[in-house]
């Protein structure tokens, strides 16, 4: 969507405490303070402390995949985490927090089959354009917001941005052999999906 840079962010301690809550039973992978699931999908394993892959059964477009959505799911989060100071529009609040509730765990299973992949923990920043991914000027702008103009930023942004997680993922579909993401992909299809509808409805009623 974006022809810059742009650099995304964790919330701090906001996201690992989401991603804590979402997989109470998974332990932290304990790099960089980026959090991290243990746990692993049906059918995956944790890859070796030497960082050898316990499975041979993903291709490129798997790991591109993992790797680009996790910073992608880290920018809705945060701006999710914007809404309860911002918004007064309780179907707002709730879809947001809807959004953070189901984002965040996902995260954690982007960072486990990676790991089973022999690839570590993604980073929260991305040097290159992704679909649908704000730039660090329109998160400003966006924090700066109030009122009546934020929901309808938000509601236009997070649609944005689920388009693009929507594209990525039928580019997963169509690439990827793993069926783990897979699954994963065609999770976010028709979630997001289903919230982009619920979004545009909501701007259609002012």
């Amino acid at each position: 969507m974006l022809a810059r840079r742009t650099r995304i962010t964790l919330a701090g301690t906001g996201i690992a405490a989401a991603l804590l809550i979402a997989g109470c039973s998974n332990n932290s992978g304990g790099s960089s303070g980026t959090p991290s699931s243990t746990a692993t999908t049906p059918g995956t394993s944790q890859a070796s402390a030497t960082g050898k892959p316990t499975r041979t059964d993903f291709n490129d477009a798997d790991v591109t995949f993992l790797q680009m959505m996790y910073p992608h799911h880290a920018q809705a989060i945060d701006m999710a985490k914007m809404v309860p100071g911002k918004s007064q529009n309780q179907q707002l609040l709730t879809l947001a927090a809807n959004i953070e509730k189901a984002q965040a765990p996902e995260m954690a299973k982007f960072a486990d089959l990676l790991h089973s992949f022999g690839k570590p923990t993604p980073s929260t920043t991305m040097d290159h354009p992704m679909d649908g991914v704000m730039s660090q000027d329109q998160m400003t702008a966006l924090q700066n917001a109030t009122g009546h103009a934020f929901d309808t930023m938000w509601l236009k942004m997070m649609i944005a941005h689920h388009q693009g997680a929507v594209t990525m993922s039928n580019t997963e579909l169509a690439s990827g052999v793993n069926p783990d993401a897979k699954t994963l992909a065609h999770n976010i299809i028709t979630n997001q999906q289903a919230e982009i509808q619920q979004m545009q409805g909501m701007l259609t009623q002012g």
